[in-house]
């Protein structure tokens, strides 16, 4: 008795994750689709006849900030289209833009900043046409409608492949144009809005970084009475500059753990902050370093989490500033 209503936005479907390509392919046999992981912001767009609303991955209408994605929708030969993808600021070359350029313009009512960081619309997906519901039609199918409604230059990069090899070359290929890697599909398999389930594999190569805790906070609800949020540090000169902060990734046998070396490690206290003499070394996964003025170093992680701790490391090891700006 519910159907898709242009114009009302649904939940986006979401990908699982896979620590390499190989992993991605296990359980989708056959054919498969496999598209660059664009590191933008997820837009879902409705049209229909002139009306044009520009969405976002948690439903805020965003319209009126992203002109030049309405003025593609609008070029479009349909009516009535329901499209999903992902908006992202490209340099002359092709290549992104560091992603708080593409976020800070999205998130931006100014008007002028459309001449200097313009945002390009990627469409991996659609979900109607001119009165037709896509959304529980095969992958293959809404792919098929998505390559006759949307120009190619409109169009997230994708390999239809059931060779492992070809999925390998374009996953190196997209990571070269700077890309985050790949998300691969699953051609049999409907839009499952709101649910992130086997169907899409996302694959992102792995950054890690050794980083010196500097101060931790005690932690709060389940975790009240542990030392939780680590702040991290990149060696700087003769002392350490502070890039980032994280909670995720701990197990609670490694809160406990934790706790009580912070505490044999405890300079000084502020508030709920632990501050630490700058011995203990971390090893941390992260998507990538963005610049920041948030932390004195300059620039900040994204999406940090704890791997171990590296005991066997000591803070005079651990990553310089100049390398985690490098990978900003």
């Amino acid at each position: 008795a519910f159907g898709l209503v242009v114009g009302r936005p649904v939940r986006p479907m979401l990908a699982a994750s896979a620590p390499d390509l190989d992993g991605a392919l296990v359980g989708l046999p056959g054919e498969v689709a496999v598209d660059g992981k664009i590191d933008g912001i997820r837009i879902q767009v409705h049209r229909s006849g002139d009306d044009v609303a520009v969405f976002t991955r948690s439903l805020d209408d965003i319209t009126a900030r992203l002109p030049e994605v309405v003025e593609v929708a609008l070029g479009l030969p349909a009516r009535a289209v329901v499209l999903d993808g992902e908006a992202i600021a490209l340099a002359p070359d092709g290549r992104p833009r560091p992603f708080q350029e593409t976020g800070a313009r999205a998130m931006s009512r100014d008007a002028g900043l459309r001449d200097t960081v313009p945002l390009t619309p990627l469409f991996f997906d659609i979900l109607h046409l001119d009165g037709v519901d896509l959304i529980d039609a095969p992958a293959r199918r809404r792919f098929d409608v998505l390559e006759g409604v949307v120009p190619a230059g409109a169009r997230a990069p994708r390999v239809v492949t059931a060779e492992p090899a070809v999925a390998r070359e374009f996953n190196a290929r997209m990571i070269a144009l700077g890309h985050e890697g790949v998300v691969v599909k699953d051609l049999a398999a409907p839009y499952d809005a709101g649910r992130r389930g086997a169907a899409w594999v996302k694959v992102k190569p792995r950054l890690t970084l050794d980083l010196v805790v500097l101060a931790v906070e005690w932690g709060s609800g389940r975790r009240r009475g542990l030392l939780s949020n680590i702040h991290l540090g990149a060696r700087s000169g003769d002392g350490f500059a502070m890039v980032g902060k994280t909670f995720k990734g701990m197990t609670d046998e490694m809160l406990a753990r934790q706790t009580a070396r912070f505490l044999e490690l405890e300079a000084r206290r502020e508030g709920h902050v632990v501050h630490l003499r700058p011995e203990q070394v971390v090893e941390v996964a992260l998507d990538g370093v963005q610049r920041s003025s948030r932390y004195p170093g300059g620039v900040a992680l994204r999406f940090a989490r704890v791997l171990r701790y590296r005991d066997d490391k000591s803070a005079a090891e651990a990553d310089t500033l100049d390398t985690v700006r490098a990978l900003a």
